[in-house]
């Protein structure tokens, strides 16, 4: 999509995000040019902060490609919020429903028209107490297969120092003013998964190369090693539920 078919209400609400973006905050970009300039494709996006969706918009929005994001379905019914969602062509999804399949072929049309379509594979906040990646869900892995389409990973880094996630306190840290960096990276090479059928390892496989390159990136982002492995809630629920029960042996035993 180039920037003569961007259309008016992504121009509108550019009109309203950038100019605060632009005041409040510093910009450090890098990989502007793994975004396709033409034909469809799918960004996966790393987050660790509730503004980090306007910033990698207003970067990747400057390269002339616009995104379409996946977002909760009850967003598309709140008032001004779902007139812009609806205006700008977000898809709307819809958990815990048997709708959710539609989110995943809009997607697919989205992207067979020339257009991309952003995910973001942890499907919330990084849980991570170092806001490193989590292990990744499988829907833009899913797509990828169905579509062949490039993936463009994208690490984010800094917005979290203005908007923490899951604060106690909803503040808000403008001052002084933080970098809000992005970083594409080239496509992710998933050649070797594109003639196997997406059975769950599959699918599993394409999310771990996904995700791995995301965190490359953030590594490079953040000056410093990435984990072994991810943080997974699987894994920290057990290693949670294992100390429970080893603080109760122990009051057991001093009984």
């Amino acid at each position: 999509m180039s920037r003569h078919r961007i259309g008016f209400w992504y121009r509108f609400t550019a009109v309203l995000a950038k100019p605060p973006l632009v005041v409040l905050f510093k910009r450090e970009w890098r990989g502007m040019e793994h975004i396709p300039a033409d034909g469809g494709f799918i960004t996966a996006i790393n987050h660790n902060s509730y503004l980090d969706p306007l910033s990698y918009a207003h970067f990747q929005y400057n390269t002339g490609r616009v995104p379409r994001f996946l977002a909760k379905a009850g967003l598309f019914r709140n008032g001004f919020v779902g007139t812009l969602l609806r205006g700008t062509g977000q898809i709307p999804v819809y958990r815990e429903s048997t709708d959710a399949a539609n989110a995943f072929r809009a997607a697919v049309d989205a992207i067979n028209k020339g257009e991309c379509v952003a995910f973001y594979p942890e499907g919330t906040l990084t849980r991570d107490p170092d806001l490193w990646p989590m292990e990744g869900k499988t829907g833009a892995a899913r797509v990828a297969l169905l579509t062949k389409a490039p993936v463009i990973p994208v690490a984010q880094w800094g917005a979290h120092e203005a908007m923490p996630p899951y604060a106690k306190e909803k503040k808000v840290r403008l001052f002084p003013r933080k970098t809000l960096k992005v970083m594409a990276g080239p496509p992710v090479d998933l050649s070797e998964f594109h003639d196997k059928e997406p059975t769950a390892e599959v699918l599993r496989a394409v999310t771990d190369k996904i995700m791995t390159a995301i965190t490359e990136l953030l590594a490079e982002l953040r000056d410093e090693p990435a984990p072994a492995e991810p943080y997974t809630l699987k894994k920290a629920r057990a290693a949670a539920a294992a100390r429970r029960q080893a603080g109760t042996g122990r009051e057991e035993d001093g009984k």
